[in-house]
């Protein structure tokens, strides 16, 4: 037999207006227009201050009688109006979409130079196809097998690993030099048989590659002057030299979508009399209002009968219209109120730093201090924190650049851990580069610093500076 029984719960549920706004202190302040753009072009309630649209000019003239202006917002005409205004904003934001995607990417600028040679349409295909399974580094890390395969199974072509590969090595000729490659191997190789002379260096370079490819990855330098039987270990040192200026990913710096960008800054900190102070970047983020024809409007609907089942539809519609527009504004003011104060909290927590720019006194802080300082959420201040920057007199840094890990010195101060990094870096800096340190090395020297931490740690903080361990260090 069922049974029904009550229960008392307490949860917790954000509303639309707070969830709005953790969306929008996601958003980068370069990015800020963009999204304004398609709240505007969602809500023809909203708009900026001091543009007046054709829809409000049109309505503005009809308030003279209250009888033409709900029927010409009720006709086909007004109807037209708003969404004239509405494909308008919608032309923009495409219009911004078609600048942003006018760059070519590394596959239209591979096809383009296929498109160049004299292949037939069997061959086109299978080189374009070959395109598409180059990675965004230009490796092709598919087997010509896997392709055939599916130049069988997608395009309808019988054909073998001998045509595919003949195709393929067509393509690696292409620019730019080492594309389409297989292994880093034969990406080098191919950038010196195509961009290098025939110089003696050159010479060695290719062998070393060709015959001591695993000593030279390993930075075995005696092994592989011993196995070419080179004596002049200046020759073998030209030849390293040549190699390590390859690029090892030949892709990445020609696509399009691994170029480097603009950075924006979204806060600005600037010493001005000995005093820090703290604004929020813009980027011509414009001013926002309710529409004034559409507050008239409603206030119009409300004279007229409320019997009328027309007239409580388009009330209702214009009514959320406005209550939308109203929440988008005031999230946006609490957006910019917001991000001032969390910067602000981070200022006054490293305020010798943004004085002095001295990484090594940056104080050890977390989220969690910001969240106490501010009174919000850790989780609300990470929203923050995420892709934005700061400029500052001595140049741009990510937010996340502030929040670093204690560190107890042996003279019992604690201190940010970037100052250990900085002293990793400094001791491989000045090593002996035919004998670099062990990480329980730079430990112990880090102890004489007032340093205790240990091995694994140097060994974490090395990984993070993207330094290598000492055997890949090692130099001639």
């Amino acid at each position: 037999m069922q049974k029904l029984r009550l229960s008392h719960a307490l949860t917790h549920r954000l509303s639309p207006q707070k969830l709005q706004l953790i969306k929008l202190l996601q958003v980068p302040s370069v990015a800020m227009r963009n999204r304004i753009e398609q709240e505007l072009a969602r809500n023809p309630a909203l708009e900026e201050e001091g543009h007046t649209t054709e829809e409000q000019e049109v309505h503005e003239e009809c308030t003279d009688g209250e009888e033409g202006f709900l029927e010409d917002y009720l006709s086909a005409d007004g109807y037209q109006v708003y969404n004239r205004g509405h494909e308008q904003h919608q032309d923009r934001l495409v219009a911004k979409e078609l600048m942003l995607t006018t760059a070519h990417s590394l596959d239209e600028q591979l096809l383009r130079q296929l498109s160049f040679l004299k292949l037939d349409e069997r061959q086109h295909k299978i080189g374009a196809h070959l395109i598409g399974s180059i990675e965004s580094d230009g490796y092709l890390r598919r087997d010509l097998e896997a392709i055939v395969n599916d130049l069988a199974f997608t395009q309808y072509i019988e054909t073998n690993v001998q045509e595919v590969e003949a195709v393929l090595k067509k393509i690696q000729r292409f620019d730019p030099p080492g594309i389409g490659t297989r292994s880093l191997q034969e990406c080098l190789l191919i950038q010196l048989e195509k961009s290098r002379g025939g110089s003696t260096a050159t010479q060695l370079a290719m062998h070393v590659l060709m015959q001591c490819f695993e000593a030279f990855t390993k930075k075995h330098y005696e092994k592989i002057a011993e196995q070419l039987g080179l004596e002049s270990p200046a020759l073998l040192k030209e030849a390293l030299a040549l190699i390590t200026s390859l690029d090892p990913k030949p892709g990445s710096r020609n696509n399009a979508s691994s170029r480097n960008e603009v950075l924006h800054p979204d806060f600005i900190v600037t010493r001005q009399s000995g005093q820090l102070h703290v604004a929020l970047t813009t980027y011509s983020t414009p001013a926002l209002r309710t529409k004034k024809s559409y507050v008239a409007m409603l206030e119009g609907y409300h004279k007229h009968s409320k019997k009328d089942q027309r007239i409580q539809e388009a009330a209702s519609f214009v009514r959320k219209k406005i209550e939308a527009a109203q929440w988008f504004i005031d999230a946006v003011k609490q957006r910019r109120h917001t991000l001032l104060n969390t910067m602000k909290a981070i200022v006054n927590l490293q305020c010798a730093f943004f004085m002095e720019e001295e990484e090594h006194k940056l104080r050890p802080m977390g989220l969690k201090c910001v969240a106490e300082k501010i009174g919000m959420d850790v989780s609300t201040v990470a929203r923050i924190v995420n892709n934005k920057s700061v400029q500052t007199d001595f140049g741009i840094y990510p937010l996340k650049f502030f929040f670093t890990q204690a560190i107890t010195t042996t003279s019992g101060e604690e201190v940010s851990n970037r100052a250990v990094k900085k002293a990793i870096a400094e001791i491989i800096k000045d090593e002996d580069k035919q004998r670099p340190h062990a990480d329980d090395k730079i430990a112990a020297l880090l102890k004489v610093q007032g340093y205790p931490i240990a091995r694994r740690t140097v060994a974490k903080y090395r990984e993070q500076l993207h330094l290598p361990v000492a055997r890949l260090r090692k130099g001639i």
